[in-house]
């Protein structure tokens, strides 16, 4: 049962990866709205899954200083996976970014972040249904911008829209693959599952306020930035509302 809802998690935020086919009939400026107010929800989601669902969890059974020192270590390993696999994503108005080298390095390290994706929702639908609800909630919100980001960047790089859907949906069975990988390490090592909980919870952070809060600095707009920071505020407390909610 537990594979089941695990392999049900990863394909759901694999289909996330083909969300760009909807912005075809949309106009650039309203994309821009809907992805702006995205992005802040999608940020308050990161951290209110991060401090209130699973750091909690991580310190039930294990001490303070190994959490937090996993916790740490993810921000130092998202800080270089970003800067190395260039996980910057696009979120200029008409997706005019400057990545046409980096089109198929952005598949391998959306690939690889995908992977890591699906090892995160294995390991915390091992420990409880609930967080591995909250997990995958936190993982689908963020991917939706992040992906119609990783759609403009692959048109932009010269892929045709048809081709940008393919490789990108591709790329995001990766996850499927982390999450079978993943459920096996948990399996065989709880060690592994004591580990990549916190250093998610770091990763979730680190994604949250070194790629998805400074975004949201960048717009002057006044009626904008106060949309974007109740979306913010609502992601924090829909996560806290997940915790009586969702089932145990």
């Amino acid at each position: 049962m537990v594979l089941f809802w695990i392999l049900a998690g990863t394909f759901l935020v694999s289909l996330i990866s083909l969300v760009g086919i909807f912005t075809l009939a949309l106009k650039d400026d309203l994309l821009h709205k809907l992805l702006f107010c995205l992005i802040g929800f999608s940020a308050g989601a990161l951290i209110g899954s991060a401090f209130l669902h699973i750091l909690p969890e991580c310190l039930e059974n294990n001490k303070s200083t190994t959490v937090f020192s996993y916790l740490i270590l993810g921000i130092i390993i998202f800080f270089l996976m970003e800067r190395y696999l260039h996980w910057r994503h696009c979120h200029e108005e008409g997706g005019a970014c400057q990545t046409h080298s980096f089109t198929y390095l952005n598949l391998v390290g959306d690939g690889f972040h995908n992977f890591i994706d699906g090892m995160v929702i294995a390991a915390s639908f091992i420990v409880s249904l609930k967080l591995g609800l909250v997990t995958t909630l936190a993982i689908i919100l963020h991917e939706i911008p992040q992906e119609l980001c990783d759609f403009a960047v692959l048109v932009y790089g010269g892929f045709t829209k048809r081709k940008a859907l393919l490789f990108n949906f591709a790329s995001a069975l990766m996850a499927v693959i982390g999450a079978v990988t993943g459920y096996f390490i948990t399996d065989l090592s709880k060690s592994f599952l004591n580990f990549i909980l916190p250093f998610t919870a770091g990763g979730f952070i680190y994604i949250a306020t070194s790629d998805l809060i400074p975004e949201l600095h960048k717009e002057n707009d006044l009626k904008r930035s106060t949309a974007a920071f109740f979306a913010f505020l609502l992601g924090i407390v829909f996560m806290a509302l997940a915790k009586n909610f969702l089932p145990e």
